[in-house]
């Protein structure tokens, strides 16, 4: 059943509390992560592998410090629907996109995949330059872009080099729409699939392919899987960050399909065409969740714990293992944990 909620938590200086420590989180980051990151590199030209393993353990700090402060501290539940989750293994995620919000259910997602510490994301060139999460991404060789294909490619390539070259495990973020949906953006996706007669989405926007070919294609040999990430929330608009940060959000959703890296096509068209079948699978479920309310399927697990958060992922079993007493509702209902067949894992680091 789902934990009663303290009678203080409504509290106007409670709320004003959650928001200071969302603050005091954003100066950790910036004034002692970022700096922590910036002195690993002086280590380079000695371990890379050190190195990799110091931002890391920065990235795992931060991230799951505010998985902890969503999920704990301000009792948002999130319920993981669809496919079991396997540990550890090197992923490519496709999401739909409306909100900042999507970026930390992600967060939420990569705990439970434990390859927290491993997230990198494809992400606005702009963003490179915020103090605190740009600097930091940039430290962790995320995928800075400029929406420019000839620009954006060269520098995609050496990256995605790199981590085939030095084994990095990741666990890797796309919103192939390339944007966050609104309703603007939305009638002239529908417009733009109209002049082409492609279906017309509702829910989503038309996915741009061309980086993710480019994606499937030149990491196909270091991927394990493709996790298609369907993001759902209650209400017209999407919940801010401010608002989670503030424990005025109480559910967040998520339906997962796994597909293995080498079951997907060969041949530029049929990897455009396969992403472009998963985003109108997406606009259904989404279409489908406005009148059930909710994804279709059981909760996949149970709580994170802190305990967890200061163990290494490498030990961490699968989520859909994780001990009953993590099997607690939030304030937005009950937790039905699922078992997976499979305790396959890829090793943590290399």
């Amino acid at each position: 059943m789902p934990a009663a909620e303290p009678l203080w938590y409504g509290l106007p200086m409670a709320r004003l509390l959650r928001l200071f420590i969302g603050a005091l989180s954003f100066a950790y980051l910036i004034v002692v992560l970022n700096v922590v990151q910036a002195a690993s590199f002086v280590l380079l030209p000695i371990s890379r592998r050190a190195v990799r393993r110091i931002n890391r353990w920065c990235a795992r700090s931060i991230w799951g410090m505010w998985v902890l402060m969503a999920e704990r501290q301000n009792r948002i539940e999130v319920r993981v629907t669809g496919d079991a989750i396997l540990p550890r293994e090197n992923a490519l995620v496709l999401a739909n996109h409306q909100s900042m919000t999507d970026v930390l259910l992600l967060l939420c997602l990569g705990w439970r995949a434990r390859r927290l510490g491993d997230m990198k994301w494809f992400v606005k060139r702009v963003v490179q330059y915020v103090p605190g999460p740009g600097v930091g991404m940039w430290l962790l060789d995320c995928l800075f872009v400029d929406r420019d294909w000839l620009k954006d490619k060269a520098n995609i390539d050496k990256l995605f080099r790199k981590y085939k070259a030095e084994s990095i495990p990741l666990f890797l973020v796309s919103f192939l729409e390339g944007t966050r949906l609104t309703p603007k953006k939305l009638a002239a996706a529908q417009a733009f699939a109209k002049e082409r007669g492609q279906y017309v989405p509702q829910h989503t926007l038309v996915p741009r392919t061309k980086g993710f070919v480019f994606t499937a294609t030149g990491l196909r040999d270091h991927l394990d899987a493709v996790y298609d990430v369907t993001i759902g929330y209650d209400g017209e608009r999407p919940p801010s960050l401010f608002a989670c940060f503030a424990g005025d959000v109480d559910r967040l959703d998520l339906h997962v399909r796994r597909f293995a890296a080498d079951s997907l096509p060969t041949g530029d068209d049929a990897l455009a065409t396969w992403a472009i079948d998963r985003f109108r699978e997406k606009d259904a479920l989404l279409a489908a969740r406005r009148q059930t309310g909710s994804f279709p399927g059981p909760n996949l697990g149970g709580r994170i714990t802190v305990k967890e958060w200061l163990t290494s992922e490498a030990v961490l079993p699968a989520w859909s293992e994780a001990p009953p007493s993590q099997s607690e509702g939030g304030r937005g209902g009950e937790s039905t944990a699922t078992t997976s067949s499979s305790t396959t894992t890829v090793p943590a680091d290399a």
